[in-house]
């Protein structure tokens, strides 16, 4: 199985292209600034740099949503490639290549983001309005709409 969860921030602004074609796809590559749980030396702020890069509707989501200093939870999988760069030297690479993404936190938390109530992928979901105690209000009459009693 190949699957990985990160949560971090965003190191600068996505860079986006679309593919050519008669069907162009977006691509989005970010970087995320992950917080290491155990840091060596006593070292403050450690964090690992991780490359990402989002296909599709979770690029266009990326292009439309994410910006620098925006908390996000990715989850995907890892991809290893190569390729000889023009000195040719046979360079390798490691990237995330992101299913979906998430804000982790409000608008008005990181001063700038998205608040959380979008997810990633591309889907616009709007956040519940809660009763106040974190919960949401569930209107009448849906209980037979529900999967389980």
């Amino acid at each position: 199985m190949n699957k990985v969860i990160l949560m971090g921030r965003l190191t600068r602004d996505p860079e986006v292209r679309y593919s050519q074609g008669e069907n162009s796809t977006a691509v989005a590559r970010y970087t995320l600034a992950v917080d290491r749980r155990f840091n060596r030396n006593n070292d403050e702020n450690s964090a690992d740099f991780i490359g990402c890069v989002a296909f599709g509707r979770a690029g266009e989501f990326a292009e439309r949503y994410l910006r620098k200093g925006t908390k996000i939870l990715v989850t995907g999988r890892i991809q290893t490639g190569s390729y000889t760069n023009k000195d040719g030297v046979r360079v390798y690479t490691t990237d995330v290549v992101v299913e979906d993404h998430e804000f982790v936190e409000s608008k008005n938390s990181n001063g700038g983001g998205m608040d959380g109530g979008f997810a990633g992928g591309g889907s616009r979901m709007p956040q519940p309005q809660g009763a106040g105690d974190g919960f949401m209000n569930i209107p009448d009459g849906i209980d037979e709409e529900l999967p389980f009693n």
